[in-house]
């Protein structure tokens, strides 16, 4: 590139942020398959984050992973705070979760997946791996149709009543866990059909901005706020809405949520506050599941299927690949 040619971050971003970013969820994807139904979570896990990192350190990119695991000393993981790719390009905020649906891998049930985002740098909520309180709905809603403060009951009856239908006819996804008892119990007073999962908080969320596809139109419930905000980067780029809570329920949660930045406690968390900026968010199925494919091994030729969205264009690719030159995966095998 010409010296005298000065390039925007943004327009440096767009360049990585497509087949590059895909590269590198193809990847992790691709060393995660090979433990499918193998029984072996933690073994799945670090070879697709070991696969991830080896491929972001080649971006050109100077980036700082702001959503992964805690602060750690010579983490196996890509902890908060590491830094990934060359140095030389601009300055990126990363969040990654490497195998998210570690469990639907080790068991090769659907929805497990390689994801990824990647904004200026920045641009997105430093979250501290605690647990987050979240709604979200996908596009073609008036804005604040739903909101945290609300109860289920009366989210569902302001949802059905956007899109026409009986609270009845709202499908709602929950992650099946203890905590969700009540919420579960409530919801099924009116009548709603619920899609429980075990895991893939991040999927979960992004399924309400297809609900042609998933069958989802609203995510209820506790999760994950490191995957909270990786998917509020996926729903910014497609138009849909939602809030989050950080749960910081002892005194050294409140401090770690202090040092990152967080200086209300109960704030709730809009969707551009979440993730603001030009975002990209890269997902490749690593288990068959409603949205993708999973990996295929044919003969000679490995496949993957990713799906790109961008915010700032609104786009949302689905990249189908067929990779023959299998020198470039033997790190995975």
């Amino acid at each position: 590139m010409p010296e005298n040619i000065v390039v925007k971050p943004s327009q440096v971003i767009e360049r990585i942020l497509t087949l590059e970013l895909v590269r590198v969820t193809e990847r992790a994807a691709v060393a995660a398959s090979r433990l499918r139904g193998r029984g072996q979570e933690k073994a799945a896990d670090q070879a697709a984050v070991d696969a991830m990192r080896r491929e972001l350190n080649t971006l050109p990119i100077d980036g700082t992973v702001v959503i992964g695991e805690g602060e750690r000393d010579e983490a196996p993981m890509l902890f908060i705070g590491e830094r990934v790719g060359t140095g030389s390009g601009p300055r990126v905020d990363i969040a990654v979760d490497p195998l998210e649906g570690t469990t639907l891998c080790a068991k090769d049930m659907p929805g497990s997946i390689a994801v990824m985002a990647m904004a200026e740098g920045g641009t997105l909520l430093a979250a501290p791996d605690v647990y987050m309180d979240k709604i979200a709905i996908g596009p073609g809603y008036p804005k604040g149709v739903v909101d945290l403060d609300r109860t289920p009951e009366e989210n569902v009856r302001a949802l059905a009543a956007a899109k026409g239908v009986a609270p009845n006819e709202i499908t709602v996804l929950v992650m099946d866990r203890p905590r969700h008892v009540e919420l579960i119990a409530k919801l099924r007073a009116l009548g709603c059909p619920i899609r429980l999962i075990t895991d893939g908080d991040i999927m979960g969320v992004i399924y309400t901005t297809m609900p042609g596809e998933s069958g989802v139109d609203m995510y209820l419930g506790i999760g994950a706020a490191p995957e909270g905000v990786i998917a509020a980067g996926a729903l910014r780029c497609i138009g849909g809405q939602m809030q989050g809570r950080l749960i910081l329920d002892t005194p050294e949660k409140r401090e770690r949520a202090r040092t990152m930045g967080v200086a209300d406690p109960d704030k709730k968390y809009e969707l551009q506050e979440l993730a603001r900026g030009d975002v990209v968010v890269a997902a490749t199925g690593v288990t068959d599941g409603p949205l993708l494919h999973g990996v295929r091994f044919k003969g000679e030729t490995i496949e993957t299927e990713t799906l790109v969205w961008r915010s700032s264009t609104g786009t949302v690719r689905r990249i189908a690949a067929e990779h023959r030159e299998m020198g470039k995966f033997h790190l995975e095998r």
